[in-house]
């Protein structure tokens, strides 16, 4: 599995059409940006975590090695809709991703004990569908993980046409839900705005950042920082709150707190 990096940056809505502009020479819209409206389609990701919320903790705390357990799936529910079990694992500067495709209609049986063997094939795309499939599962069933959020947004999704694994996405309209059952991925059920006046842009490469895009930063002042949305969307529903007397996290089901406003500064 080759090394992948990403940057994140947090822009002001008002500096997106002039990124736009200074980015478009060098990039295209990808496969699946592309048909659809304004080159965008929406992301919706419920993320799985322990009682404890350890998966956030470990984002939170700066580790050096974590991890993010998520079933995503994209725009609206259709009869055949295909969802993405996904491991992303991040060790030292790399990013790791397993992802495996399934039908929506045969993920939801495999969260109640239903079997993958006959569910899951390797592709070309996809060749290694079955390892993936069970080491998902293994995450799920030896950490009694649960879905605790589902995280929504839209994405204009870009490459650079001399090289597909230089990719830019900017991600806007950042929502999400808490506490989802897994049948409510396509819903959009008691949401909560985050980062509101925002965008996240992402900057995904193997081996060297754009040297294009490097200037652009400059010229916009833009700034890398970590930007993780599971851990925005749980902060902006203050799930996991921290007493006055540093006693300890404890946890919560309420949901109607502002977003942490020194995610941005």
């Amino acid at each position: 599995m080759k090394l992948r990096h990403e940057y994140k940056y947090i822009i002001p809505v008002e500096k997106l059409e002039t990124l736009r502009k200074m980015i478009s020479p060098f990039i295209v819209p990808d496969q699946y940006a592309a048909l659809n409206a304004a080159n965008q389609y929406t992301v919706k990701s419920i993320y799985f975590d322990s009682r404890s919320f350890n998966f956030y903790f470990e984002k939170i705390n700066h580790e050096k090695h974590r991890k993010k357990v998520r079933l995503r799936g994209y725009n609206n529910q259709t009869t055949d809709s295909i969802v993405f079990m996904e491991i992303k694992r991040k060790y030292e500067v790399g990013i790791y991703k397993n992802r495996v495709p399934v039908s929506f209609n045969d993920a939801l049986p495999l969260f109640n004990g239903g079997s993958i063997d006959n569910l899951i094939v390797n592709s070309i795309e996809f060749p290694n569908s079955m390892d993936d499939a069970k080491r998902f599962m293994f995450q799920i069933k030896r950490k009694m993980l649960h879905p605790v959020i589902n995280v929504i947004y839209e994405r204009e999704a870009y490459i650079a046409p001399y090289n597909n694994r230089i990719r830019i996405t900017l991600d806007k309209n950042l929502r999400s839900s808490p506490f989802p059952s897994l049948d409510e991925l396509y819903q959009e059920n008691r949401i909560k705005h985050t980062l509101q006046g925002y965008f996240i842009m992402e900057v995904k490469f193997d081996d060297y950042f754009p040297s294009w895009l490097k200037p652009i930063i400059e010229i916009l002042k833009l700034r890398k920082e970590p930007a993780s949305k599971y851990t925005l969307c749980i902060d902006s529903h203050k799930m996991v709150r921290k007493p006055l007397n540093n006693s300890g996290y404890t946890f919560s089901r309420t949901f109607n707190i502002n977003h942490l406003q020194h995610q941005i500064k």
